[in-house]
């Protein structure tokens, strides 16, 4: 079974992964530490984020086994992230590597922005997990400062607009909603309540298609 979870950032699609993948007994995948790992070495090379050929030869290069670097879960991180994932190059070195993990003998969870458009539009079940630009940006406040990151919630939230708008704007594999993904809204939703959302509409869909979960 292949889960597909797209979202934009901070709407809580990541745990969701997390939790979907030990749910059923997959393996999961946060395709945003690709781009982020590449934005990382990027810049530890001082290449320039905007200059595609340049990341597209980082990217070819990157070791998926550095994923798990603390470094990546910054804001900067994202934010550096958002720049590389606009260019196709980019996208299209890391597409094989997030489509092997997907179709792999056991299946898979992937939460991303183009997972059930670009990487696996063929996925048992697609998940749009959304919530409002000043939820997400309270949840990512809260997340920073317990990790003692001195931050504004007023900052997060322009950053979380702006990632919003590159996003959903660029050329390459733009954030949209795949017309057969379920849409599930965390707004008013604490994470159990969205679990229970999320498992509940997987079960739908896996019914739908004849195959109990």
């Amino acid at each position: 079974m292949i889960v597909a979870i797209d979202g934009p950032a901070a709407s809580g699609k990541g745990t969701l992964g997390k939790r979907v993948a030990a749910h059923y007994g997959l393996p999961h995948l946060d395709t945003g530490l690709l781009y982020r790992a590449v934005a990382r070495d990027a810049l530890t090379q001082g290449v320039d984020l905007d200059d595609a050929e340049a990341a597209a030869k980082v990217a070819s290069a990157l070791d998926v086994a550095t994923l798990g670097d603390p470094a990546l879960r910054t804001v900067g991180a994202g934010e550096s992230a958002s720049r590389v994932a606009r260019h196709p190059a980019v996208r299209t070195v890391l597409l094989a590597y997030q489509r092997s993990f997907a179709y792999g003998p056991e299946g898979a969870v992937l939460d991303g922005r183009d997972i059930g458009t670009v990487i696996c539009p063929d996925a048992d079940v697609k998940l749009f997990v959304s919530a409002s630009p000043e939820v997400r940006a309270l949840r990512r406040f809260l997340e920073l400062t317990g990790r003692g990151v001195a931050v504004s919630e007023a900052s997060v939230l322009a950053d979380i607009r702006a990632r919003d708008e590159r996003d959903s704007t660029r050329g390459a594999a733009p954030l949209v909603r795949a017309p057969d993904a379920a849409l599930l809204d965390t707004t008013n939703l604490d994470i159990d309540a969205a679990f229970r959302a999320a498992i509940d509409l997987i079960e739908a869909a896996m019914s739908r298609a004849g195959r109990a979960g």
